[in-house]
């Protein structure tokens, strides 16, 4: 009897604590591919037509943006603010904390305006951001925009003063000194160093360093407006990266450069001796620019997309070295991800590796309750009419998940046709953790050039010899690294003056398959009906739109922060189709796809010829300013500035996928099979549903790849270049060459979109076809054919 009551009373602890358990799992809230759907920030209190009203344009404006501009652990909950585009005296955008169960606080005591700056101030036990002053029992003081106005993009120690003082940092370059105990303000300073967009600033080494990324002014710059030196002599000179030690000010560079820290991160430098690092780029590269020992060096590093390029650093919002939890450094700059040493110095530079290359925007990133945070720069109306509402997200997940987004993609190098002289070496540039690694030479002397590259195997700048290769008179050559090769970096050297390029292009390792979180979506080639809905943000509130146009009927329903369909709201099919009208950005011949915008006209390859009959949207902006293409079954990453010249793919997913969005932090594609069930990424019933997850689940679809061609029987011209067709992003690559006479064939690459060089000739006899499979780890950006002859041509290229 007591067994039977033991055994009993038992079951009812396990049924107890499995009821725990499952109440406490039904309670915990939804999350897909690491986003939160109840996180999301919006601009709160915006009113759309009292945007439009007051005169908004498509860059500035209460409400056009909605960037999660810092994130900070901080007395026990997850802080951050968020920004609109231009707002330095404030705005709807509000000061968040995050508890343990992630519920939302949006504090009263917000001010808006557009943020990025955060501090943990030591003395007074403050963590400082946007203009706020949080104690660590998470009161809240504010210093208003009417004392102390600006975009705060940094905030960071005091020179001379640092238990009682802090400078503030602008975007359009002001700097302030306030005391942390009354919140008193002085400007010190309107407008010290040329450049806009004001991005960093660290105090480290006795000076003050400040960076901003731009060159596009408010408002005419003159030279006397500033405490050192001068509006742009050059092309190349735009944003700066300047130092201050209390009395003087100093031009280090006068290149775009974003954030600067050091090893003490959103602490400060914890003495003195501390190194100093800031990143920024170039045409050439990203630069890693390095204060050790009182003196500056550079290394290089590659570009993963050129989404970030722009005179006015406009599309840069906010690339980081930050702290992501045990001693852990994270670096995102340019679409790639690095793992950062908190030990990088001019003796110690090993250990830099690529993570990934990514489509999320990224403003910033820490580490909390164990966990890699995000934040995002994600939904906005600035020229993007198929949104609605901006409005942003966090992802949240492990050092592993970031390993499982793109590859480690990229291009750049130290030179690129550049000046240069006769035995004097190149900056460095990383090259470990890379895959496949091609090198571009090339240069415009009349006679032959000797490139030495030289190694530096440990990051001990102790310097090798690795490989000469001669480069003759105008030419190009091309260098493949073997498989077995190590080094941390590279740099190179020639015999003689000259213009030249040392230019590399670095291709990742993809996603083979397609994830099964994907299953739900039809293939192109199946039978399978597909539920197609229009979908977009809505602008009135929070929710998705979604407008089902399945077998032509017209069925508007909405989506909740729950993912749940609900149909008690107002119908906007009218507007719904007038927005999202289906319409081709993209055109195709019997050789290929053609793209056409102001920077060219431009090929890329085919995916099924089904995609011809079905509809579907081929252009949207998903990311903050930044498009995704869709063209028949493979997905592209667009920059608004950079254009289809920089285009990149990103996926080839043989999918019909009829509209694609992102909102709430997730990507919603709709296209999903009509018998679909819930798997956690499918939502909806058995009539109707989308499919969600994060944009950086996109590479998980598959490697890209397809066929096209720059000439398919084609009357070709003597000496005139077929249109660049896109090379890039394609790891196994082949090209069929024919012709109807004796020709010779010329294929030429642009590695660095700056034009083509001489890859190889093909001899071709009438009637012959000629297969040839490009070496394993070549790569360019762009190549295209020439002919010496006229001719009936067709050369196609297959990417496998």
């Amino acid at each position: 009897m007591k067994r039977n009551l033991k055994l009993r009373f038992s079951a009812l602890i396990s049924s107890a604590i499995f009821t725990a358990h499952f109440a406490q799992a039904q309670t915990k809230p939804l999350q897909v591919s690491g986003v939160y759907p109840h996180l999301a920030t919006f601009n709160e209190s915006w009113d759309k037509q009292d945007w439009q009203k007051k005169g908004a344009t498509k860059s500035y404006g209460d409400g056009g943006e909605n960037g999660i501009g810092a994130i900070t652990p901080w007395a026990g909950k997850l802080w951050m603010v968020t920004y609109s585009p231009h707002m330095p005296k404030g705005s709807s955008d509000k000061l968040y904390s995050i508890d343990n169960n992630l519920n939302v606080t949006i504090h009263p005591e917000s001010i808006g305006g557009t943020p990025a700056n955060r501090l943990i101030h030591r003395e007074s036990n403050q963590l400082i951001t946007s203009n706020y002053f949080i104690d660590d029992k998470g009161n809240i003081r504010v210093i208003p925009f009417s004392v102390m106005p600006g975009r705060m993009t940094s905030t960071t120690r005091h020179l001379t003063d640092p238990a009682n003082m802090v400078y503030f940092y602008d975007m359009e370059g002001m700097l302030y000194e306030v005391n942390v105990h009354t919140l008193a303000v002085k400007k010190l300073f309107n407008k010290p160093v040329p450049g806009w967009h004001g991005k960093g600033a660290y105090t480290a080494q006795n000076q003050l360093v400040v960076a901003n990324n731009g060159e596009e002014a408010v408002f005419k710059l003159t030279k006397d407006m500033l405490e050192v030196g001068d509006v742009p002599k050059n092309e190349e000179e735009k944003g700066v990266l300047a130092s201050w030690d209390g009395k003087t000010w100093k031009i280090i560079e006068r290149r775009q450069f974003t954030d600067v820290t050091g090893p003490g991160g959103i602490y400060g430098s914890p003495n003195d001796k501390t190194p100093l690092w800031s990143i920024g780029w170039d045409k050439r590269s990203v630069m890693l620019k390095l204060l050790d020992g009182g003196k500056w060096y550079t290394y290089r590093l590659p570009k993963a997309a050129h989404t970030y390029d722009h005179r006015g650093g406009w599309y840069t919002e906010w690339p980081r070295i930050r702290e992501v939890g045990k001693d852990k450094m994270l670096m995102d700059m340019h679409g790639m991800m690095y793992d950062f040493p908190k030990t990088f110095s001019r003796n110690n530079s090993s250990g830099i590796t690529a993570v990934n290359s990514h489509l999320r925007y990224i403003p910033d990133f820490c580490s909390w309750n164990n966990q890699i945070v995000i934040a995002t720069d994600e939904t906005t109306v600035l020229e993007n009419p198929m949104a609605g509402r901006a409005q942003s997200n966090l992802w949240f997940g492990q050092w592993s998940d970031l390993k499982n987004w793109g590859g480690a993609t990229g291009w750049g190098g130290p030179w690129d046709n550049d000046e240069v002289k006769a035995n004097i070496p190149s900056d460095a540039f990383l090259v470990n953790g890379f895959d496949k690694k091609v090198l571009h030479l090339a240069q415009k002397s009349s006679q032959p050039v000797r490139f030495t590259i030289q190694v530096d195997k440990r990051g001990n700048n102790k310097w090798e010899d690795y490989q000469t290769i001669t480069v003759g008179a105008k030419s190009y050559r091309y260098f493949i690294f073997p498989a077995g090769f190590k080094a941390t970096w590279v740099r190179f050297k020639t015999d003689k003056n000259c213009t030249a390029s040392a230019f590399f292009h670095f291709t990742g390792k993809m996603h083979e398959k397609a994830d099964p979180m994907f299953n739900t979506l039809a293939g192109i080639n199946e039978q399978a009906k597909v539920n197609e809905n229009l979908i977009r943000p809505s602008g009135y509130n929070k929710n998705l739109q979604a407008l089902n146009i399945t077998d032509g009927k017209k069925q508007y329903l909405e989506v909740d922060e729950k993912l749940a369909f609900v149909n008690n709201t107002a119908d906007s099919t009218s507007q719904m189709e007038k927005l999202l009208a289906l319409t081709k950005n993209y055109t195709v011949d019997d050789a290929s796809i053609i793209i056409k915008d102001k920077t060219g006209t431009f090929r890329l390859p085919k995916g099924s010829a089904n995609y011809e009959l079905f509809p579907y949207r081929d252009k949207r902006e998903v990311e903050s300013e930044r498009f995704m293409m869709n063209i028949e079954g493979t997905f592209y990453e667009v920059g608004r500035e950079s254009g289809f010249n920089a285009i990149r793919p990103v996926t080839t997913h043989n999918k019909k996928i009829t509209d694609f969005c992102t909102w709430r932090g997730l990507l919603v594609l709709s296209g999903t099979k009509q018998d679909a069930k819930s798997d956690g990424h499918y939502f909806g019933t058995q009539a109707n549903g989308l499919w969600y997850g994060g944009i950086d689940d996109l590479w998980k679809m598959g490697k890209p790849v397809g066929q096209g061609g720059v000439w398919k029987n084609t009357d070709v011209k003597a000496n005139d270049p077929s249109l660049p067709y896109l090379m890039t992003g394609y790891d196994q690559k082949k090209v069929g060459l024919k012709a109807d006479k004796d020709v010779e064939i010329t294929l030429e690459v642009d590695f660095d979109l700056t034009g083509f060089n001489p890859y190889k000739t093909f001899s071709i006899k009438a009637g012959q076809t000629i297969n040839y499979t490009f070496p394993d780890g070549f790569s360019a950006h762009w190549v295209r054919a020439v002919a010496n002859k006229n001719c009936q041509a067709t050369v196609t290229l297959t990417y496998l």
